[in-house]
C-alpha cells in the first residue's frame, strides 16, 4: 500500500510540475515567424536578382563597371541565398531563441538596404558604391558602407557562437559551419578593404581610380562569401545517403580543404594584381 501510495503521489507531482522553460520557448528555430520571413525575404531579393538578369537581357548594356545590371543581378541573387542560408544555419548555433530572432531581423532588414540601394542606382544609371557626385548618391553611398558595417558585426557575432560553442546538426555539420562562417569573416575582410581604399581615392579625387581599384579582391571577396551556404548544404544532402559516419565526416573535410584553397588561390591572385 505504502509503495502504491508513493507512486500515486510521484505520478501526481509529475502531473502538477510546473512546465520545463526549454518547452515553453516557442516553436522550433524552424517554424518560427522571424524564419519564415527571412525565408520569405530571402526569395524575394533572389526573385530581384532573375528579375533583372531578364532585364539586361533585354536592356542590354555592359555587364563589367560601375554602372551595369550585374550588380543588382549578383546583389539580390548572394544577398538573397545568404540570408536564407544564414536563417537555416542559426537553427544549429546554441543561441537562444529570442537573440537569433532579434539577429536576424535585423540581418534580413540589413540584406534588403543593400539590394535596394544597388537596384535603385542601377535604375539610375548611376554607380551605388563609391559615388560621391551628388548629396542624394552620396547618402546612397554612406548608407550602403554603414550597412556593410552592419553586416560584419551580425555575422561576426553569429561566427563567434559556433566557434565557442559546437553546432548541432548531422555528421560534418558543425565543421561545415565553423569552416563556411571562417571564410565568410574573409570575405566580409575583403568587402571593407575594397570600400576603405575605393573611399580613400574618392576623397583624394581620384574618383575613377576608386572604382577600378576594388577589381582585385572581387574574386576573394565572392569565392569566400559562400562558403558558409554549399558546406552546410552538403552536409545536410550526405545525411540523407546510407554512407558511413566516417564516410560522410571526411567528405565534408575534403570540401573544406577544397573551398579554403579557392580562397587562398584568389587571395593570392589579389595580392598579386592590387
Amino acid at each position: 500500500m505504502q509503495n502504491e501510495r508513493a507512486s500515486r503521489t510521484a505520478a501526481g507531482t509529475v502531473r502538477g510540475a510546473a512546465p520545463d522553460p526549454s518547452s515553453a520557448a516557442g516553436p522550433p528555430p524552424g517554424r518560427s515567424a522571424v524564419t519564415r520571413a527571412c525565408h520569405a525575404t530571402g526569395l524575394l531579393l533572389v526573385l530581384s536578382g532573375l528579375f533583372h538578369l531578364a532585364v539586361f537581357a533585354v536592356d542590354g548594356g555592359p555587364w563589367t563597371g560601375p554602372v551595369s545590371w550585374r550588380k543588382p543581378v549578383t546583389f539580390g541573387l548572394s544577398f538573397g541565398a545568404t540570408l536564407i542560408a544564414v536563417t537555416w544555419i542559426t537553427s544549429y548555433l546554441r543561441v537562444r531563441p529570442g537573440p537569433r530572432a532579434a539577429l536576424l531581423a535585423v540581418f534580413a532588414a540589413d540584406c534588403v538596404l543593400e539590394v535596394a540601394g544597388i537596384t535603385l542606382q542601377a535604375w539610375r544609371k548611376v554607380p551605388s558604391h563609391l559615388d560621391m557626385e551628388t548629396s542624394f548618391d552620396t547618402a546612397v553611398s554612406m548608407s550602403l558602407a554603414v550597412g556593410g558595417g552592419v553586416l560584419v558585426v551580425l555575422l561576426g557575432a553569429l561566427a563567434l557562437v559556433s566557434f565557442r560553442h559546437r553546432p548541432t546538426g548531422p555528421v560534418g555539420m558543425a565543421l561545415a559551419v565553423r569552416s563556411g562562417f571562417a571564410m565568410l569573416l574573409v570575405g566580409l575582410a575583403s568587402g571593407a578593404a575594397m570600400i576603405a581604399r575605393g573611399v580613400v581615392l574618392t576623397r583624394t579625387g581620384h574618383q575613377e581610380a576608386a572604382y577600378h581599384s576594388t577589381a582585385p579582391l572581387k574574386p576573394l571577396h565572392g569565392v569566400s562569401l559562400h562558403a558558409v551556404l554549399v558546406l552546410p548544404v552538403l552536409a545536410q544532402l550526405l545525411s540523407l545517403t546510407p554512407w558511413t559516419a566516417t564516410v560522410r565526416r571526411r567528405i565534408v573535410a575534403v570540401a573544406v580543404v577544397c573551398c579554403a584553397a579557392a580562397v587562398v588561390a584568389a587571395g593570392v591572385w589579389a595580392g598579386l594584381t592590387y
